[in-house]
């Protein structure tokens, strides 16, 4: 039978909510409701400051769909919501993109049920919400508005009815899912999985190590020059509240660190810089000559060298940690095609070649319990842990 098109909210498009009384009689109605939530949120990073909620969406059963507004009534929304959803059973599709801008408001879940990662658990293909709810579901999704600019008022309806369909089925997929898990002998892994993501998630940090491509630049007046450039583009942005990349993307920000020009016409000498960033280009001139004043013992030191080497050399400075690692991706790969589950989900490439490293080239692994161990100490759960000792221990020892 072929999957039915859900254009719009089988109970209709519910209201967007903006003020702090509309948002307790929601929180009311939600109390009265069964079950868990079903959660999503709609941002706008790549058009303002941060990550944070422009658009919540909330779904339970016995109390239906709701569509909260946060900006300008942020404390209050929070206010009203904590007290409802703090603690409780959550249901999310992609929870690691949602989840630091839903505690950013103030809120985190009791517990967790990520249909994404339940679905890769499980051996889907197509795991993206659309996929998974036509699979299992039996409906087809309007597409087309995840990248608006979610930030605008007022909102389209139509945005609306797309972000409320977010959260429409996302229960009953829940439900079909853990069924099937279960069937599998994988709901604890997503159980432990879901803890794991809960316990480990932190508010955004923002920092300019964080500036993609910086790893290149390896002398440290070019660091210091690509330092006091992100700091300037972070106060401008945060002032303007716009995304940073609009203002200087970080590719151009570090071909101006790396050859510096001495004076604002230069700049458009920088390959990729555009009329659009040479609106600021006192901005940028000025944290270039910041950096120029700055004394060298105050540059950003160089990174220290990696003490695992990339992979990719491991055939020339370490054969024998080279060849276990070849036989540990075959055994996973079997593994994985057995359980029906991504080798990733099974054990993260990086953790995998920690421990062998640790086990092969610095000894410091002598059994299985140093090895589970070390597992845990990089966020392997229980779960994993057990298969990994299981599939590494007789090639290392």
């Amino acid at each position: 039978m072929s999957a039915r098109p859900l254009l719009a909210p089988r109970e209709g498009t519910p209201p967007l909510l903006r003020t702090p009384e509309e948002f307790r009689h929601a929180a009311h109605a939600l109390a009265r409701g069964r079950g868990p939530f079903a959660v999503d949120t709609e941002r706008a990073s790549a058009y303002r400051y941060d990550d944070r909620v422009f658009l919540l969406q909330v779904r339970r059963r016995g109390a239906g769909t709701f569509l909260f507004a946060p900006e300008g009534h942020r404390a209050e929304l929070r206010e009203a919501l904590s007290p409802v959803l703090d603690g409780a059973q959550w249901v999310l599709h992609a929870a690691p993109s949602d989840l630091p801008s839903l505690l950013a408001l103030g809120l985190r879940p009791g517990s967790l049920f990520d249909t994404e990662l339940a679905s890769r658990l499980a051996g889907f293909e197509r795991v993206n919400l659309a996929s998974m709810t036509e699979e299992l579901c039996g409906y087809t999704l309007a597409k087309g508005h995840g990248a608006e600019d979610w930030s605008t008022t007022p909102l389209p309806q139509e945005w609306l009815a797309y972000a409320a369909l977010d959260v429409e089925t996302l229960l009953d997929l829940a439900e079909t899912l853990t069924e099937i898990l279960d069937q599998q002998g994988k709901l604890s892994w997503l159980e432990q999985d879901c803890a794991a993501l809960i316990a480990t998630t932190a508010l955004p940090q923002r920092r300019w190590t964080a500036l993609k491509g910086l790893g290149r630049l390896h002398h440290p007046a070019d660091r210091a020059r690509a330092r006091a450039l992100w700091r300037a583009r972070e106060e401008l942005a945060k002032r303007t509240d716009a995304a940073p990349g609009t203002l200087l993307p970080d590719k151009v920000l570090l071909a101006i660190a790396t050859d510096p020009p001495t004076h604002a016409g230069h700049l458009w000498k920088v390959p990729g810089y555009s009329r659009r960033y040479d609106e600021h280009n006192h901005t940028w001139m000025e944290a270039l000559r910041q950096a120029r004043a700055l004394d060298p013992a105050e540059y950003p030191p160089a990174p220290a060298p990696p003490r695992i080497p990339g992979h990719s050399r491991w055939a020339q400075v370490a054969p024998a940690a080279a060849a276990v690692l070849d036989e540990a991706k075959e055994a996973f790969r079997l593994h994985s095609e057995e359980l029906g589950t991504p080798m990733e989900n099974l054990l993260r490439p990086k953790i995998m070649r920690a421990v062998i490293w640790e086990a092969v080239e610095e000894q410091r692994l002598h059994d299985s319990a140093d090895l589970r161990a070390a597992l845990g100490k990089r966020g392997a759960r229980p779960w994993q842990q057990d298969l990994a000792a299981a599939v590494l221990g007789p090639l290392l020892w």
